[in-house]
């Protein structure tokens, strides 16, 4: 399994990327955002998403970045892995992965995630995040409206934004100076 940063190369599995993201947040009655194929493609162009693919070139696994409040904040985010590949640790390296990228990126930023899956939240403890209430996280307003998507939406309207069905989890990095040639090597090297 190849575990690479995504480039112009990987657009070919947008549409199987987000029709899986779709399909996924039906069957577990709970809330993906949904993102446009133009979206999407945007992050795989930019580098800001890893994605995996098998010896065979399928898709097996995706996750990307988003920014907010001006770098300040990252969200690892869209994190999706193929239901032929799924329970083989996969989401696990994926997380992994797209958590050093996003401290390449952005080192000083604070990583934050929402999530309702018991598997993310284990996966984020590992990492060095930590539950947190809502107002820890951004306040951006573009933020806050990728939320309307999310079968949830009405939920945490209701709550004014303070809680919802998922849990709130922030990384807050300590200053590190990273070696980024380096670093990016090692992020973009194939998984044995």
């Amino acid at each position: 399994m190849k575990l690479e940063v995504s480039s112009e190369k990987h657009l070919v599995y947008v549409e199987e990327i987000r029709n899986e993201m779709e399909d996924s947040a039906k069957k577990r009655g709970t809330g993906i955002a949904k993102r446009s194929s133009e979206y999407l493609g945007k992050k795989i162009s930019e580098g800001n998403s890893i994605i995996a693919i098998d010896e065979n070139g399928t898709w097996a696994g995706f996750c990307y970045i988003e920014t907010w409040t001006n770098g300040e904040y990252v969200a690892n985010s869209g994190l999706i892995v193929s239901p032929q590949f799924r329970n083989a640790g996969l989401a696990t390296l994926i997380k992994e992965r797209i958590f050093e990228l996003s401290r390449l990126k952005y080192p000083n930023a604070k990583i934050f995630g929402l999530t309702t899956g018991l598997a993310v939240m284990k996966i984020n403890s590992s990492l060095g995040y930590k539950p947190v209430i809502y107002s820890e996280l951004t306040q951006d307003e573009q933020f806050w409206n990728g939320c309307k998507n999310c079968v949830n939406y009405e939920i945490l309207m209701m709550k004014e934004r303070k809680n919802c069905l998922c849990t709130a989890m922030l990384f807050v990095p300590e200053k590190v100076n990273m070696n980024k040639e380096k670093d990016f090597e090692s992020i973009n090297k194939d998984n044995e």
